[in-house]
């Protein structure tokens, strides 16, 4: 996928990996649209900002009927507390659920046509490692990105006869002001080495992108993968900390 000349639609880009792809696809001579709930807070020169709402589908259809010309379409807007899942508040499980699949699903079965009218494209989808392990004290949020990374693999079949290239980013530790907030709090102090940084987390994606990978993986993502062949395991942030 070339992304030079190409026009790309990035969900949730006021701040975090969101902007980070935005500046990032400028810079590789893409036009963007950068989207957010609210559009005024979101300073990227060069960018066409619109205002998106993934959960609302007014918002959705309001977007599409605007970005005619998109081929890329990131999505990477998505709640990320969602707390337990037994003992946790089911409307926030509900609304975690609700960005990472129901607002991603959305926003693929709104652009997939425009997609196939402009030559098929590709549709990356930000993920996590939490997907293929879990994270205690959020196991909502990784139950969501699981159910994320299933409806990657089943669009990316429904989507192959159009040429719609559907990849996925699954990214382990990122170092986003949520996540050292999270960690501060927490009182841990994690390796600098342990943390990818958002804007090498997403060169690492557009050069998998424009390479036809379908999952692009950090090393923490990889292990994570690896990991599978073996028995469930949970995210430890404590042993990451340790090491």
């Amino acid at each position: 996928m070339e992304l030079r000349g190409a026009t790309a639609l990035v969900t949730g880009t006021n701040r975090g990996i969101g902007r980070h792809f935005a500046i990032e696809l400028l810079r590789r001579g893409a036009k963007v649209y950068a989207t957010a709930r609210r559009p005024e807070l979101v300073e990227i020169p060069g960018a066409e900002l619109l205002r998106l709402d993934i959960t609302d589908q007014a918002s959705v259809d309001a977007a599409a009927a605007v970005a005619t010309d998109v081929d890329v379409l990131i999505n990477n807007a998505a709640f990320t507390a969602g707390g337990s899942l037994v003992a946790g508040d089911l409307d926030a499980i509900r609304q975690v659920m609700d960005s990472n699949y129901y607002g991603t699903l959305a926003m693929i079965r709104a652009f997939a046509p425009i997609l196939a009218r402009n030559g098929g494209g590709a549709i990356l989808n930000v993920l996590s490692a939490a997907a293929w392990t879990t994270v205690d004290g959020n196991t909502a949020y990784a139950a969501a990105k699981s159910a994320e990374w299933g409806l990657t693999n089943g669009v990316r079949i429904e989507l192959a006869g159009q040429g719609t290239l559907v990849a996925a980013l699954v990214p382990g530790l990122v170092a986003t002001e949520t996540l050292k907030d999270f960690v501060r709090n927490a009182g841990l102090v994690i390796p600098d080495d342990a943390m990818i940084e958002p804007a090498d987390l997403v060169r690492l994606a557009l050069d998998g992108l424009e390479a036809g990978e379908v999952e692009i993986l950090d090393r923490l993502g990889a292990d994570a993968k690896a990991a599978l062949a073996g028995p469930p395991r949970a995210f430890d942030l404590a042993a990451v900390a340790g090491s």
